[in-house]
Formats: C-alpha cells, sequence, structure tokens
C-alpha cells in the first residue's frame, strides 16, 4: 500500500537538449537510451537506464538548472568515471564530508547538479 520503490529521477532541460543530454548521459556516464511511449515524442525529452537506474529529461519552458536538489548515482569505479569525465573536459567537485563514501559532483550539459559515489549503502 505504501511506496517502496523509487521508479525513475527526472530533471529539467531547454528544449532542444536531447543530442547534449545523450552525449553526457549516453556517451559519458554509460547510461542507455530508453524508448519513450509515441504519445510523449511532441513534448521532447530523452530518458536513460542501466539495470534499475532509470533517469528522464524532459522540456521545461523557462528552464533554469537545479542547483541544490540532484540525483546521487552510484558508480562501481569512481576513479574511472572520474578520469574519463575529466578526460572529457568536465569540471569535477569532490567532496569528503560523508566517511566511508568517496564522491563527486559534477553538472551535467543543462547545469543540473549530479552526484557521483561509491561506497555508500
Amino acid at each position: 500500500m505504501f511506496p517502496h520503490a523509487l521508479h525513475h529521477v527526472q530533471l529539467a532541460m531547454p528544449a532542444g537538449g536531447e543530442d547534449a543530454g545523450r552525449a553526457f548521459y549516453r556517451d559519458l556516464l554509460g547510461l542507455e537510451e530508453e524508448a519513450r511511449p509515441e504519445a510523449l515524442d511532441a513534448r521532447g525529452g530523452v530518458w536513460f537506464y542501466r539495470g534499475e537506474l532509470r533517469l528522464h529529461l524532459g522540456v521545461e519552458e523557462g528552464f533554469r538548472p537545479a542547483r541544490k536538489a540532484h540525483p546521487a548515482l552510484m558508480v562501481a569505479d569512481l576513479d574511472a568515471l572520474a578520469e574519463r569525465l575529466e578526460r572529457a573536459g568536465c569540471a569535477l567537485v569532490w567532496d569528503e564530508a560523508i566517511p566511508q563514501v568517496r564522491r563527486f559532483f559534477i553538472d551535467d550539459p543543462f547545469g543540473n547538479r549530479i552526484e557521483l559515489m561509491e561506497g555508500a549503502r
């Protein structure tokens, strides 16, 4: 009867940002693109997944990036991903505030804050 799982996280993006979203979430972070229902095609956006993780990008009129609210994505090899992102020119902000958790923050192409982490329960 009560909520028991998170189905997906949706982040906003400006109109026409699908290719930039694919370049970041698919090509850099390694997520796979998920087909969207045909009824939603006119709205724009793009959906991604890997295993149980689902992340949707939706077009928002008057878009403003999420600077505080953010998804935290678990990563099996944080150092390898950090190196990959740095080679692509992304700026990483490492944070050591939580013991036993290694993490950094990065902005997606639209300025949304994304947390990438390993070691958390």
